[in-house]
């Protein structure tokens, strides 16, 4: 499965969304009347390592990770437990490839604030992603709303 064809499902069926490079990452976004300079994150595709996040060897020919930001019980009931923020330029404390292709596991740095993640996603893992990204959609209105009217 192409990268492009997760961003271009979130675009056609996530209302109110946009597509956006953000360090140095392609980003969906809610921001639907463009009150917020970005939006909010609901997805994003990482095509290579960073400086601070090299735990997925996206330096291989192809490999690309989505990353989605979930609700925190979601996180739990996937992996027992919530880690604790590493330390920069470490990865989480959790029994986890961070390498490993078509697996859904918990963000290697920003699995504290209940990120998951999955490398080259196959047809039948991305079709076990819909309803987390419909929830990370669900959440990103909720946190734009919060902001707009604060």
């Amino acid at each position: 499965m192409q990268s492009d064809t997760i961003l271009q499902y979130c675009l056609n069926n996530l209302q109110g969304v946009s597509l956006r490079e953000c360090y140095g990452e392609r980003c969906i976004f809610f921001n639907p009347e463009g009150t917020l300079e970005r939006g909010v994150y609901v997805l994003t595709v990482k095509d290579n390592d960073g400086a601070c996040d090299k735990s997925s060897e996206l330096y291989r020919q192809g490999v690309y990770r989505v990353n989605i930001g979930i609700r925190q019980e979601t996180f739990i009931d996937m992996f027992s437990v919530k880690p604790a923020r590493p330390a920069k330029g470490e990865v989480v404390d959790m029994p986890f490839d961070f390498a490993a292709i078509d697996v859904i596991m918990p963000h290697p740095v920003y699995a504290w604030m209940s990120w998951i993640c999955v490398l080259n996603p196959s047809e039948n893992t991305f079709d076990r992603l819909k309803p987390l990204i419909d929830e990370a959609y669900t959440l990103a209105k909720k946190k734009y709303l919060k902001r707009i009217r604060a």
